[in-house]
């Protein structure tokens, strides 16, 4: 019987070898054209089910995780730094972020050079006013024993003008006046010099005073500059791990760096057994956001780790993102329990659970469309179904009127669906829906009148009601 076998095995060897690869070629065009005409079909008709279920609302950000509490580590003392005239001071060396230290461990050394500078000029103003006060105190030497003579002379000159007044009693009367007037003035000008010597006295006194007093000052300040020397190496308070400082701008303060005397914090001990996540909120889902609203904390560097949470405090007031025109709100969320794994600095990924619906009916946010406000979806029917929308999460959204559970749905568009028909909804339909929408704005913006907040806990401020404190952006 006459066969392909046959034939082939018949054919010479160089034929069945071409064969061979001919065959070969056409299996893989077809295999390339079956599978790239697979996954377009695919693309092309992708569905999915409206489903019903509990719709949990949340909004995800990142954040850091930071201490609830924590000692700060002081640097040299702060009154002593201004009586330096040292305003800012450089970190020369510290222990790498993290370390952990056991208390009065070395943590950090500050530049001394400007303070040595300091005890240098002082050391010399200590020496100019102890030469000033042994040339004072030679001065008055001098001058009060000058006074002394001149008082030791005008006591021998009216002792002398007393003797010739008693020889002059059988002169002249004109003479014995003449005798008894040179001794008056002489009594006089030693009654004067001994006044004009106490003043002296008293004069000479008070200038020792005020130089041993200034001296007395410039080595108290000497002696405190040295003191304060020994305080430029930093030593823990206490056990804990280090944690560098950040300044305004969010950058940790390191070897090299300047910290102001004003606020003298050289790092931090921070208490690890209670965390909380910093984050930010973009503008338009701040409003979702409440204080004592749950949180889901996750942590990047372990993923299989999560923790459960509270939002503490929702700042109020807005701050621009760094190289962004995009404004956020600072939130603060608080970590329950413990684990030692947590660390601050910690990247974060936090999801804030804003609302949660026992059940509704949604679907995937990317198969709802809108044309000239019109919303709808590319049933599975062929047809554009007008829907009504409600919430959404981030990725699905709630369906209030135009389909079922069960209804399938395309996610992208098919082909040629945009000559689709639309098939619209009631107009009864659409006028609840309205008036409903009417109903609850009315409601909120009485709120809004009485001073409370759509959806809060009666619109209080600061702590508590949303609102806190703005802070840097992450």
């Amino acid at each position: 019987m006459f066969t392909f076998t046959s034939l082939f095995l018949g054919m010479p060897m160089k034929r069945k070898n071409t064969l061979i690869l001919v065959g070969l070629a056409i299996a893989a065009l077809a295999l390339i054209w079956y599978f790239s005409t697979s996954n377009v079909v695919a693309d092309n008709t992708i569905s999915v089910k409206a489903k019903r279920g509990e719709f949990v609302i949340e909004v995800t950000t990142t954040g850091e995780l930071e201490a609830r509490s924590s000692e700060n580590i002081m640097g040299p003392n702060a009154n002593g730094l201004r009586n330096a005239r040292i305003h800012r001071y450089t970190i020369e060396d510290i222990v790498p972020d993290g370390t952990v230290v056991d208390s009065g461990q070395w943590v950090a050394t500050i530049d001394r050079s400007d303070l040595e500078n300091q005890i240098r000029d002082q050391e010399l103003e200590v020496e100019k006013l102890e030469t000033q006060f042994i040339k004072t105190q030679l001065d008055t030497t001098l001058t009060l024993r000058s006074a002394r003579d001149e008082l030791v002379n005008l006591q021998y000159q009216k002792e002398e003008k007393q003797i010739i007044v008693d020889q002059s009693l059988y002169e002249p009367p004109a003479t014995q006046r003449q005798v008894k007037i040179d001794l008056e003035q002489t009594e006089r000008s030693y009654n004067q010099t001994l006044e004009n010597y106490d003043i002296k006295q008293q004069q000479s006194v008070a200038n020792m005073r005020e130089v041993a007093t200034n001296l007395e000052k410039a080595r108290r300040v000497l002696n405190e500059f040295v003191e304060l020397k020994s305080e430029f190496i930093i030593n823990a308070p206490k056990s804990g791990m280090v944690n560098y400082k950040r300044d305004w701008n969010g950058q940790k303060l390191g070897i090299g760096d300047q910290i102001s005397s004003w606020e003298n914090v050289v790092a931090t001990l921070p208490n690890l057994s209670a965390m909380n996540s910093r984050t930010y909120v973009n503008e338009i889902d701040i409003s979702k956001v409440k204080a004592g609203q749950e949180a889901i904390v996750a942590i990047d560097a372990f993923p299989d780790k999560s923790f459960t949470g509270q939002i503490r405090d929702v700042a109020n007031m807005g701050e621009q993102m760094r190289n962004s025109n995009a404004k956020v709100f600072e939130v603060m969320i608080t970590i329950d329990g413990y684990d030692s794994i947590l660390r601050p600095s910690m990247t974060t990924k936090n999801s804030i659970i804003t609302e949660v619906i026992d059940s509704a009916l949604y679907i995937p946010i990317e198969a709802l469309n809108t044309i000239d406000s019109v919303s709808f979806v590319y049933s599975h029917s062929g047809k554009r179904q007008q829907v009504i929308s409600g919430k959404s999460s981030e990725t699905d959204i709630i369906i209030l009127a135009g389909l079922d559970e069960g209804d399938e749905v395309y996610l992208i568009p098919p082909e040629n669906a945009d000559k689709w028909s639309l098939k619209r909804l009631d107009r009864d339909m659409l006028d609840k829906f309205k008036v409903e929408k009417k109903e609850k704005d009315t409601v909120d913006y009485r709120k809004v009148r009485q001073g409370k907040r759509p959806g809060g806990p009666g619109g209080k401020k600061g702590k508590g009601g949303g609102q806190g404190p703005q802070k840097r952006t992450s």
